[in-house]
């Protein structure tokens, strides 16, 4: 049996690829379903892109690798994209686009491009011993009890990280890519929870604020949510991208720096009200009782000076905390690193040095921010690679 192309995974990148590639092209995934990571994401309403998608907002060795990809197929082509198909879509917040109804008809518009590109989807379907020849390379596919020796000249690896393993996410990228001598940078699980150690904040589970979460390089103003087994929220889990294990993170939940200013009014109006009733009025109720011991809140509003405010604000806005972990690949939402992009043409997302060889998505080292920037890098690379093939 033979093709022109194979790509392996039937996810957003390795969709998009089928669905504009040339020639022959056979689509595989183990998987019972194309797109799951689509159809789960966003609540079910996939955050499909993000109207200010750059450069910047993306995490690689190479920091300018993606600017190609992402310049010559935008977040505005693939609204167009889903404009055309009559799916109505709205922004949620700072620029993340939904679904109005469904991520199913995400996956769906996918599904039909594939068709009109009569691009075969075969789904159950593993790949195992893949080897290159003078022709360009050979597989044996494996459904159910059948297996199929396969000949094609283009190999496309589109099956993301090791993010959500349940849901089938393996390592098989990364086999192929030391197969054939790619390098892999360190690979951790990004975009997900923090743990501490004996369950620190189960008291504040389900608590939730505005906040400024800090750690490394990466700075986000957004809701945090306390959990039982520690923080999450988009501002954590943006953070969690930028943190390395050992280091400490910082919450400020008074990031719009109101708070002092509101306990002295308060001070001037309801001095003789305790500091904690008033301060809870100003911050969650469980949070401010979490915190009276650790911050020595006592006394009267009116026994507190303006340098004692002035201390309980700087440690609320500056409050360091050291994570024991994360929840681990288990509920991240992508994989941080991967295939080395100085392997990889920017352009094409070929291998350099193994023609005909190319990784897509989720599986090469470029990682982007939560809110839709991950699937416009799907969306992007797979058009890259199309359009080279």
């Amino acid at each position: 049996m033979q093709t022109d192309t194979l790509i392996i995974g039937a996810g957003a990148a390795g969709l998009m690829c089928a669905a504009h590639a040339p020639g022959h092209v056979l689509i595989v995934d183990h998987a019972k379903k194309p797109g799951e990571k689509i159809r789960i994401s966003g609540g079910g309403r996939c955050n499909f892109t993000n109207m200010y998608c750059e450069a910047h907002a993306f995490l690689s060795q190479n920091p300018h690798f993606a600017k190609s990809a992402l310049a010559r197929y935008t977040q505005w082509d693939f609204v167009e994209l889903v404009d055309s198909y009559g799916i109505k879509w709205h922004e949620k917040t700072l620029g993340q686009l939904f679904c109005d109804v469904s991520a199913k008809d995400i996956v769906a518009m996918l599904l039909d491009l594939c068709a009109k590109n009569d691009a075969e989807v075969r789904l159950e379907t593993s790949v195992k011993a893949i080897e290159q020849n003078a022709d360009g390379y050979s597989a044996t596919l494996v459904t159910g009890s059948t297996q199929t020796r396969l000949s094609f000249k283009n190999l496309v690896i589109a099956t993301g990280g090791k993010s959500i393993p349940k849901m089938g996410a393996t390592g098989f990228a990364y086999d192929v890519a030391h197969q054939f001598s790619i390098p892999v940078t360190d690979i951790r699980p990004a975009l997900v929870p923090f743990t501490f150690p004996e369950n620190r904040f189960t008291p504040l589970a389900g608590v939730a604020l505005p906040s400024r979460v800090t750690a490394g390089a990466g700075q986000f103003d957004e809701a945090m949510l306390f959990t039982h087994r520690g923080l999450s929220g988009p501002a954590v889990l943006q953070a969690s991208s930028y943190w390395v294990e050992g280091d400490v993170i910082t919450l400020n939940i008074d990031p719009a720096n109101t708070l002092m200013q509101a306990l002295r009014d308060k001070r001037q109006t309801s001095g003789r009200k305790n500091l904690t009733t008033e301060l809870a009025t100003l911050l969650p109720g469980r949070l401010v009782e979490f915190l009276t011991d650790e911050l020595a809140l006592s006394g009267n509003l009116a026994d507190q000076s303006d340098a004692r405010l002035g201390q309980i604000c700087e440690a609320l806005q500056n409050w360091q905390l050291s994570p024991n972990g994360t929840e681990g690949y288990r509920t991240a939402e992508v994989t941080l690193g991967g295939v080395d992009t100085d392997a990889l043409s920017s352009k094409t997302m070929e291998c350099k040095d193994v023609p005909g060889l190319y990784f897509i998505g989720e599986a090469v080292d470029v990682t982007g921010w939560l809110g839709g920037y991950n699937f416009q890098w799907a969306w992007a690379s797979g058009m890259a690679c199309a359009r080279s093939l």
